[in-house]
């Protein structure tokens, strides 16, 4: 393996987007055939308030060429170091991708003091399934598989729209942007508690944060916002998004969420129908969201039933970087 000492290594800046995103679809494109990213949308995620381009990204240079490019989001509490790292594929033989990992763990591990001080801390990686070579490097590292998540399509074009059956007293409804965000980022929290992984943050640190991404997002449109109502309390939302950039003819199921006291009553696939049927009606020719594999409500058989199916797998490693206990959701109370 060739070593990097020819290689120069900084943190990113906003100057670096162009080519950042050329390196990110170079690899995409080579993994999946897709592109994967504009240059808009990796600059919302660098400009988010919560990220930190210089401390929280690098790129590697071999002299004026982008060659490699990490980045770590670590949010309050400070137990979960989500990373992602590139490099280009013509490097493959060097050891840019062991620098890169090297990284990732030495910048989270910075922020370990603000983590509670009994609370296990982990950097979490995810990789498609079909990419062997950057598996076998995080499994190197001492990164472990522990979780499987699915992208999930249905396709549009002999798409019958379905009735949109809720329990009696229930409406669904688009959300008001003028006034409802809070309210539909309170029951996000509460139906995502049961998410494996989930860690709570404070409230108006998670309001900013959907605050700034809705300002940045280019394919939102608070009209493919819709809640499920119970008299004045929110039941359920779909937050759906317009396409997304690897397929412009997809509509995107960003943040499908039911809060617990109305789950198993059928909101789930009430709101899978309307989005599909609002997405007909616009002309997409197929819907698709993540999920996990293993969704601890179930999520993934409920999606199946409305006749979504699997069409990609994303596995994510963890290492500990230190034990202690577990502040993510890890199983669901009867």
């Amino acid at each position: 393996m060739q070593a990097v000492a020819q290689y120069t290594q900084r943190p990113a800046s906003l100057a670096d987007i162009p080519a950042a995103v050329a390196l990110i679809n170079r690899c995409s494109l080579e993994e999946a055939n897709v592109i994967e990213i504009t240059e808009a949308e990796l600059a919302s995620e660098w400009e988010d308030p919560e990220f930190d381009i210089t401390t929280d990204s690098l790129t590697m240079w071999d002299g004026e060429n982008l060659i490699g490019v990490a980045g770590v989001f670590n949010h309050d509490p400070f137990v979960h170091g989500y990373g992602w790292t590139r490099v280009h594929s013509d490097y493959a033989a060097t050891d840019i991708q062991s620098q890169l990992l090297d990284w990732l763990e030495q910048r989270t591990s910075q922020d370990i003091a603000k983590a509670p001080s009994d609370a296990a801390v982990s950097v979490y990686h995810g990789v498609l399934s079909t990419n062997h070579e950057l598996a076998n490097s995080l499994q190197a590292h001492g990164y472990s598989l522990v979780r499987h998540f699915l992208r999930m399509v249905i396709e549009l074009d002999d798409y019958t729209p379905q009735p949109v059956q809720l329990p009696e007293g229930l409406i669904i409804r688009p959300y008001d942007p003028a006034t409802e965000l809070p309210a539909v980022v309170t029951a996000v929290r509460d139906s995502f508690r049961d998410h494996w992984g989930f860690t709570e943050s404070p409230f108006e640190k998670e309001l900013k944060h959907w605050e700034e991404m809705i300002s940045r997002e280019p394919n939102y449109d608070p009209s493919l916002f819709f809640i499920v109502c119970d008299g004045d309390q929110i039941a359920a939302v779909a937050m759906c998004w317009k396409h997304i950039t690897e397929d412009p003819t997809m509509g995107w199921v960003g943040t499908l969420g039911v809060c617990r006291p109305w789950r198993r009553k059928g909101l789930a696939k009430a709101m899978l129908y309307h989005a599909f049927n609002e997405f007909a009606k616009r002309g997409q020719e197929r819907v698709g969201l993540g999920v996990d594999a293993s969704s601890l409500t179930g999520a993934t058989k409920v999606y199946s039933d409305v006749g979504m199916k699997s069409v990609r797998q994303f596995d994510r490693y963890q290492k500990v970087l230190r034990p202690g206990v577990e502040l993510g959701t890890e199983t669901v109370e009867a």
